[in-house]
């Protein structure tokens, strides 16, 4: 059920560009998009916290102070968290998520999905270049063949499009350099939440701006017709909410690795889906290219384990994963765009030594703590 549950996921955050294709031709604003889709996807997390209260659970044990609450993502050596991890976890739905969510679906506006989605992809890499300029790791020579790997890929792609759009891929690296930023940034407090409950204070915090927003630039329409509604659902549900549960479902089933590869399946759900809705098709160079980036993903994460620790955190979004000699999104997510994604993911705390588990040479993806040695990187998908 791990792997499958991963690749559900995966083709759940695939089909958010679609949707958003779909939504905008049903009339629906880039404002009223965002708006609907974090205060839905709120809603119903915060629902699944109200059913399910274990999955909120942040103290160490379910009742006498031993290991943490099952499913809860809890660190049973990590001190209770306040209100500053509180407010920092709103704060990252309330700055990178909104502002990596608004780049992308302004670049979908004018740029097709598939060309979209693997552009968003080099997301990985740009973290492992981000933990090594910030001491959080070391450049290796598998790193930096993936690196040239991902860059040649999406040159590739956007050489190869029929009509480039420079604004719209601008836009494009643009959502996938925030989206690296918020990763870096939620690594220092992922460890200190459970991984539903800081999805919902990343969704509410990313609500609350496009809220206020909308507020003071006049508000958003929301006089929508029912299609235009079930294109919002659908990526609110399907692409946020659903897309989020299934990832962590998988994830604790297969391990960070196996779920990192298999997250790879999501910009090619992306290109099949615009083939056969959209009637978007990408030239053999932009295959190439897309390959080549897919690829330099694999490479990182297929890296030949050590018999010495590994570490691992998660953010809310796609999942990227860096640790000793690999790295690598959730979607996390908080995710794809961006859990990572993410959560993410997405698809995102501080790093905590997790050891070997089960003989995996693996951690447990949502479960770090302190930084120490050569710490890594997961991002788990928010979508």
């Amino acid at each position: 059920m791990g792997p499958a549950l991963c690749l559900v996921s995966a083709a759940c955050f695939g089909a958010l560009a679609i949707f958003g294709k779909f939504a905008y031709d049903a009339g629906v604003s880039p404002s009223a998009l965002l708006l609907v889709r974090f205060a839905l996807a709120a809603a119903l997390l915060w629902l699944v916290l109200l059913v399910r209260p274990e999955l909120r659970r942040t103290d160490r044990s379910p009742g006498s102070g031993g290991d943490p609450a099952p499913g809860s993502g809890g660190d049973p050596a990590a001190p209770a968290p306040g209100v500053r991890v509180f407010a920092i976890a709103v704060g990252l739905g309330a700055v990178g998520y909104a502002a990596q969510a608004s780049l992308f679906f302004a670049a979908l506006r004018l740029m097709d999905a598939s060309p979209l989605s693997l552009i968003l992809y080099t997301f990985p890499v740009l973290v492992t270049v981000g933990a090594v300029l910030l001491g959080r790791d070391r450049l290796t020579a598998r790193r930096g063949i993936a690196l040239v790997t991902a860059s040649t890929g999406t040159l590739l792609v956007l050489a190869g499009a029929g009509s480039f759009h420079p604004v719209g891929a601008l836009l494009g690296f643009g959502s996938a350099v925030v989206y690296t930023v918020y990763i870096l940034v939620a690594d220092t407090i992922v460890h200190r939440l459970p991984p539903v409950l800081l999805s919902a204070l990343v969704m509410t915090g990313a609500a609350g701006t496009l809220a206020a927003r909308a507020a003071v630039t006049g508000g958003v329409d929301l006089r929508l017709s029912p299609a235009a509604w079930g294109w919002l659902a659908c990526i609110a549900v399907v692409s946020t909410v659903a897309a989020m549960l299934t990832f962590f479902a998988g994830l604790r089933r297969t391990g960070p690795s196996t779920a990192a590869i298999l997250s790879t399946f999501e910009p090619v759900v992306t290109t099949a889906l615009a083939a056969l809705t959209l009637g978007e098709f990408l030239t053999p160079l932009q295959l190439l290219g897309g390959a080549l980036v897919l690829s330099s993903v694999a490479v990182l994460q297929t890296a030949p384990r050590k018999a010495g620790p590994t570490f691992s955190a998660t953010a809310q979004g796609r999942r990227v994963d860096v640790r000793g000699d690999l790295a690598a999104h959730g979607r996390g997510g908080v995710a794809g765009e961006p859990g990572v994604d993410a959560a993410e993911d997405p698809r995102v705390g501080r790093l905590r030594e997790t050891g070997r588990t089960a003989g995996q040479g693996t951690g447990d993806a949502g479960q770090a703590g302190g930084l120490q040695h050569e710490p890594g990187v997961v991002a788990e998908p928010v979508g």
